[in-house]
């Protein structure tokens, strides 16, 4: 099956590096212009370094993902630029706290809540206002399957993106039928937010993982592109966990 996103414009938050850089390739790939954004304009800068063709279709835009005076400034800014806003990816995240859920302090706690969570109401209703509103589109939110169940260290990660899946699903029902909003749940996936997961144990935690490896970004990006294209097109308020298997794991209890 061949995936055509000819003529439509993208958002991706967190798109300098990992999941979201990847997302924004296979995007572009299909022929979509794309707008990068994130909060360093020198990260930004090296993103759009490793675009080597169809550079009139790739731009950028710095902003605070969890600042919605940011959001409206990047939808904004790929208006001037492209014109539309047929697609968002709600990608950025961040975990800066590892430990019990009551010990978080307030800012850490905040910052995850205003990252991972409210960021993606801010990008939704700035592209929902600026033109989905009249002309649709698609928005794709990157969740986790930490958010689908319980584990230790990152409760508060966890919690966030839970609500993730949730605010999937409540968009889903209150922008039909003019916007469809799915998510994207990924297993650990070999990126620089989840290296302290990964790094020192990678060959134990692969064990446990029915397919014997870690989640690579490209591996996200292809399921992506289904959801965001016409392929999907029959498909609103789902989070599609993509993890190796990780998630259908026996839990060792006995019934």
């Amino acid at each position: 099956m061949q995936i055509s996103l000819e003529g439509r414009v993208a958002i991706v938050t967190g798109a300098s590096r990992g999941i979201g850089l990847a997302i924004a390739h296979r995007i572009h790939e299909a022929g979509a212009s794309v707008m990068l954004t994130s909060r360093k304009q020198e990260n930004l800068d090296e993103a759009l370094a490793t675009f080597t063709n169809g550079l009139e279709r790739v731009a950028t835009a710095t902003g605070h993902v969890g600042r919605a005076e940011d959001a409206d400034g990047v939808v904004a800014a790929t208006m001037a630029r492209f014109g539309r806003v047929d697609i968002l990816v709600n990608n950025a995240a961040t975990n800066p706290y590892f430990g019990p859920l009551l010990e978080i302090d307030d800012v850490r706690l905040q910052k995850t809540f205003e990252i991972n969570q409210a960021s993606i109401i801010y990008h939704s209703r700035a592209a929902w206002n600026a033109y989905m509103k009249q002309n649709g589109g698609v928005m794709l939110n990157v969740a986790s399957i930490g958010g689908m169940g319980v584990e230790p260290g990152i409760g508060w990660y966890n919690v966030t993106k839970a609500a993730v899946i949730h605010i999937t699903k409540q968009l889903s029902f209150e922008l039909a039928p003019t916007v469809r909003v799915n998510a994207l749940a990924p297993g650990l996936v070999r990126t620089e937010l989840a290296r302290g997961l990964w790094e020192t144990g990678e060959s134990v935690i692969s064990t446990h993982i029915p397919l014997r490896r870690l989640g690579e970004p490209d591996d996200i990006a292809t399921v992506a592109l289904t959801l965001v294209s016409d392929a999907s097109s029959w498909m609103t308020g789902q989070t599609i966990v993509v993890d190796g298997g990780t998630i259908n794991q026996p839990t060792g209890g006995v019934g």
